[in-house]
């Protein structure tokens, strides 16, 4: 999973640049242009379209039905039935697309999560880094723990030591805009965070993930941590993303995944026929 990190994020990154200084919902939009092109494509060409077309004529034929007897109960009922069944069998149909558009999907809306999912910091604003240690650390002693901040940042609280947890936390203050760089210093071995203060949409990273899969899927910002490195994950708690929608601003950091899905369905729908796609 690193190596795709790896290749992905300076890819996002030049792809981003040009929408940094925009509002998100055009940002967002922008974006969903292409992905949605892209899966209406993959739908295409990996679903068996004279099946779906067929299976929609007979869910059509059945609602027409409802329709004509809609005095003949029975009739009703087992129209009912019917369109069911025929809607369970194209819902059969559209799970082989799927399986070939989840994944790139998963991974694009991962990385634009790194834009779209947070706000940067401002002079003025705090917040709190967390260290996660691995389990155990805790066991019969209190690490030595350490931070080395660059100018721009200042810790006004920490370190706040949770043996339960094996976490230690910090609350810092932004003094200065940038693009920030810290260390976490744990029994004498140093381990950086990034952090940025700044208005436009730059790739943020709320974590530095630990060595997994899962991990490294969720914040492909920065590398994973050592693996038996003496620190399993660190966390900045960025505020969450706003994206504004129809004169109303909305702040969650999920927001502007809704808002994507919607437009990329629309673009999927607009440009059905004039690429041929039965949906």
């Amino acid at each position: 999973m690193k190596l795709v990190n790896d290749l992905l994020r300076p890819l996002f990154d030049l792809l981003q640049a040009p929408l940094a200084g925009l509002p998100a919902l055009l940002g967002v939009l922008l974006w969903s242009i292409p992905v949605g092109i892209f899966a209406l494509w993959v739908f295409g060409k990996t679903s068996n379209q004279r099946r779906i077309a067929e299976v929609k004529r007979r869910i059509h034929a059945g609602l027409f039905e409802i329709r004509l007897f809609n005095d003949d109960l029975r009739a009703i009922l087992r129209a009912q039935w019917e369109i069911l069944g025929w809607v369970l069998r194209y819902q059969g149909l559209a799970l082989k697309p799927m399986i070939f558009i989840l994944p790139p999907l998963v991974l694009v809306m991962a990385q634009l999560h790194q834009f779209y999912g947070f706000r940067g910091l401002a002079p003025g604003d705090e917040v709190q880094l967390t260290v996660q240690l691995p389990p155990g650390t805790a066991a019969g002693r209190r690490p030595e723990l350490g931070l080395e901040l660059p100018p721009g940042l200042r810790a006004e609280l920490g370190p706040v030591w949770v043996p339960e947890l094996a976490q230690a936390s910090w609350l810092l203050a932004v003094e200065e805009s940038g693009a920030h760089e810290l260390r976490v210093v744990v029994d004498g071995t140093a381990v950086t965070k990034s952090l940025g203060a700044t208005d436009r949409l730059l790739r943020l990273s709320p974590e530095r993930p630990a060595p997994t899969f899962i991990g490294q899927l969720e914040w492909p910002s920065e590398p994973p941590t050592a693996r038996r490195g003496p620190v399993l994950s660190i966390s900045l708690g960025y505020p969450d993303g706003r994206i504004g929608v129809l004169g109303r601003d909305f702040e969650w950091r999920y927001a502007w995944m809704v808002v994507f899905f919607v437009l990329t369905m629309v673009v999927a729908l607009a440009l059905r026929k004039p690429m041929g796609v039965e949906l």
